[in-house]
């Protein structure tokens, strides 16, 4: 049967449809909020602290609970925040209700990715990379949606609500079929396997950390790059994280293929260098075109990192469901979306807005020696167990 495998890809749309509806609306919501681009960032800030919080406890919550029920709570708050962010009047509540869908956000990521290990290890290969597409066209049609609603004169207010309407009626068909109704029996990890004391999950944490910089740098900041350094209006901005999100789509798509063929190392190293070339490109040319060009390739570069990370992760796990590993990496990986946010907009703040995404194309660029130490770590890490039998 293909439902759970269906009903993961649509949790991880609905996911990315929040992100994209409210990411692409920044410069509507820092013009609603009055806020300068360090202030603004301060209040992005926010989403990262609640998104880092939640994934720090999420594991062991989803161990007891299972993965359905907590989709199911954490993405009827997401569209509770989702609401409250439209309608923030300061920055302080605007903080505030970015703080509740990133808590929401975060539990909600942990749970659709212990889901998807399910489905993986269901089926016998990794196919992370397939949900994560799913992420990347609900993002997509969140930011195309955005970006009609910004080009008609839709209020955050107006546009956030009827997002959230629409995430929560997209997931309710398909929420029975998603994995995790009940905790599994799992075997209890060795003594010294504790996450935090083993070295590749560190490493793919690093993978995942530059990602999620990198990721939500273009997320963020995409849409006021283009509005304040390339001169494009606020609807036509938008479309800078919609062609970042289709790349990013498209190539994960055929990432399950690539993984198998070249290796999830190699897919990761070819991937850091498109995504630091791209937003290199982004920051330093100052043409329209180029900054679309320069994201969309951004998108192609790191489609793989993340999912691939996460994927990797799991199967580190597979003593048990994965779910501590899994967050352990996810918690280590949002410390980026809370420390990238106010670096970008303070770096934006002081220069401009192509400097601060030229140091996001260095972050971006760290992936590769990341990935090939962890690599090296999961070598030593089997050859040790191997020993020890």
């Amino acid at each position: 049967m293909q439902r759970d495998r269906i009903a993961v890809f649509v949790v991880f749309a609905v996911n990315g449809i929040a992100l994209g509806s409210w990411a692409s609306r920044t410069p509507a919501l820092a013009t609603q909020v009055h806020a300068s681009p360090g202030v603004f960032g301060l209040a992005l800030l926010g989403a990262s602290a609640g998104m880092l919080a939640a994934a720090s406890v999420a594991g062991r919550i989803i161990e007891r609970a299972g993965a359905r029920v907590v989709v199911a709570g954490s993405t009827a708050t997401t569209a509770g925040s989702m609401v409250l962010v439209g309608f923030a009047p300061t920055v302080p509540l605007l903080a505030g209700a970015l703080l509740l869908i990133g808590a929401s956000v975060g539990m909600l990521d942990v749970a659709m990715n212990v889901a998807a290990v399910a489905v993986e290890r269901r089926l016998g290969r990794a196919i992370m990379p397939e949900f994560h597409a799913g992420f990347s066209f609900g993002a997509l049609a969140g930011s195309l949606a955005a970006g009609l609603a910004a080009g008609h004169d839709w209020s955050p207010a107006r546009h956030l609500s009827v997002a959230a309407v629409v995430a929560a009626a997209v997931l309710l068909p398909v929420l029975r079929a998603v994995p995790g109704s009940r905790p599994e029996h799992r075997e209890q990890l060795k003594p010294g396997r504790a996450p935090i004391r083993r070295p590749v999950l560190w490493l793919l944490a690093a993978v995942a950390l530059c990602s999620a910089i990198a990721e939500g740098a273009s997320s963020d900041w995409s849409a006021l790059l283009m509005t304040v350094e390339r001169g494009v209006g606020q609807g036509a901005a938008a479309l800078a994280f919609a062609a970042f999100q289709l790349v990013m789509a498209l190539t994960r798509l055929a990432g399950t293929y690539a993984q198998r063929r070249f290796g999830p190392t190699r897919c990761l190293a070819a991937g850091s260098v498109l995504a630091a070339a791209g937003l290199l490109a982004a920051a330093a040319i100052p043409v329209a075109a180029a900054g679309y060009a320069g994201f969309a390739l951004a998108g192609a570069g790191l489609a793989a990192s993340f999912p691939m990370a996460l994927s990797l992760a799991g199967d580190a796990g597979k003593q048990g469901g994965g779910e501590r590993e899994i967050g352990f990496v996810t918690a280590i990986a949002y410390t980026g979306f809370l420390a990238g946010p106010p670096i970008v907009g303070g770096i934006a703040q002081v220069t401009d807005y192509g400097l601060a995404f030229g140091f996001v194309a260095l972050v971006a660029g760290l992936i590769l020696p990341a990935a090939l130490g962890a690599r090296r770590a999961r070598n030593r890490e089997e050859a040790a167990v191997t020993v020890e039998s």
